[in-house]
């Protein structure tokens, strides 16, 4: 499986985490378990499209798809040659962009074909056939350049700034202040923006971030714990399994 990360245009990084690109002509199914990352995406297949495992059943996925925030572990298993790429949107983009309530999408990978929304159903022509990857840069740094042009707002700038900033472990009181918002207000806005909770989204952020110590192999288990913003490592590792399926050393 190859696998390409692409930055987007510099006047698009408020907006976009980066462009991915994955392929492969193996066709034999593989599953891989998906963990939750904070960011929403757009996603297309030219190549054999997916099945998901989200709720107990697999299903088989359109070709485009729109994914929302997702709160826990879920599966993909291929079903032929993989080829697809991707925008991985930063936390409030769709909300800014296409005037979305989040909310609404929480754990659910939607048809992108066939969502009542005139300009995200229409992206497939912007991008489709697959070319390229530098003519596919082109085409995604020009369709959301002028997508970009009437962007609302994002009230939740400074509060996410601090959420990622403190890796997740900044109190909801920290982030309300720095949104300028009571928590009330907060939590109405990152339904709306986000689609989740702040304390939740934070999590998220925090078991990212303890993934990436993991990745390093830089840290002992009790210095991950420490850094995590966990004092007690049996309830480090069943919050890690509750969020991921699995206890800690089996995951690594």
């Amino acid at each position: 499986m190859k696998f390409t990360r692409i930055a987007p245009h510099p006047d698009l990084e408020p907006f976009i985490e980066c462009y991915w690109m994955m392929q492969s002509r193996n066709p034999i199914p593989k599953i891989e378990k998906i963990i939750p990352d904070g960011f929403t995406e757009l996603i297309f297949n030219y190549g054999e499209v997916y099945k998901s495992k989200i709720s107990g059943e697999w299903q088989l996925q359109s070709p485009n798809l729109f994914a929302g925030q997702i709160t826990s572990y879920f599966y993909l298993e291929n079903t032929g040659w993989t080829g697809s790429f991707a925008i991985k949107l930063k936390p409030a983009a769709l909300t800014q962009m296409f005037g979305l309530n989040m909310a609404a999408y929480l754990d659910q990978i939607i048809d992108l074909d066939n969502f009542p929304h005139v300009q995200l159903a229409d992206l497939k022509n912007h991008f489709l056939p697959f070319e390229n990857e530098h003519k596919l840069k082109q085409v995604l740094d020009d369709r959301f350049l002028e997508l970009c042009k009437n962007v609302i707002e994002n009230p939740l700038e400074n509060a996410l700034t601090v959420i990622f900033e403190s890796n997740g472990r900044a109190s909801v009181a920290m982030v309300a202040d720095a949104a300028k918002l009571n928590e009330r207000q907060l939590e109405r806005l990152f339904k709306k923006y986000i689609g989740l909770a702040p304390k939740y989204y934070s999590r998220i952020i925090k078991f990212n971030h303890i993934f990436q110590l993991i990745k390093a192999e830089k840290c002992s288990w009790s210095e991950i714990v420490y850094q995590s913003g966990y004092y007690d490592q049996s309830y480090f590792i069943r919050n890690f399994k509750a969020f991921t399926g699995e206890d800690p050393s089996l995951f690594l």
